[in-house]
């Protein structure tokens, strides 16, 4: 039986600045592509540092994951990319806010210092998540 991909997209979070999409979902599992601190309405990187950045690239998984009709609750794995792991503890505060508050199962995680990420952010997080 062969399952078609489809496109997710929202102007609710940055657009793809590649040849990617912002998800794909295939059947009830949903594939979302990195996403950096990008300001939605500017396509700029959000003033601050890891928090900051951090913060707003919850709030563009959060617009992806709606516009597929999931919320965080439904994220199964994560992929975290750190320019610097000296900024481990401060993104771990904030994952845990969005991702593992009182009661919920946190997703499984994996996380990558890297050389480098897109328009020289500090942090880049994808996602997977199912649908319950």
């Amino acid at each position: 039986m062969t399952q078609t991909k489809i496109a997710i997209a929202t102007k609710e979070a940055p657009a793809a600045i590649g040849p990617y999409s912002q998800a794909i979902r295939v059947g009830d599992t949903l594939f979302a592509s990195g996403q950096i601190g990008l300001d939605p309405a500017t396509g700029t990187l959000v003033a601050g540092g890891i928090a900051e950045q951090t913060t707003r690239v919850f709030e563009n998984i959060k617009a992806v994951l709606a516009q597929a009709g999931l919320d965080l609750v439904h994220v199964v794995k994560t992929t975290v990319f750190l320019r610097s792991m000296s900024d481990f503890a401060a993104v771990n505060e904030i994952y845990a806010k969005y991702l593992a508050p009182t009661g919920v199962i946190p997703p499984a995680r994996s996380t990558i210092a890297v050389a480098g990420l897109p328009k020289d952010a500090l942090v880049e997080i994808e996602v997977i998540a199912k649908e319950a």
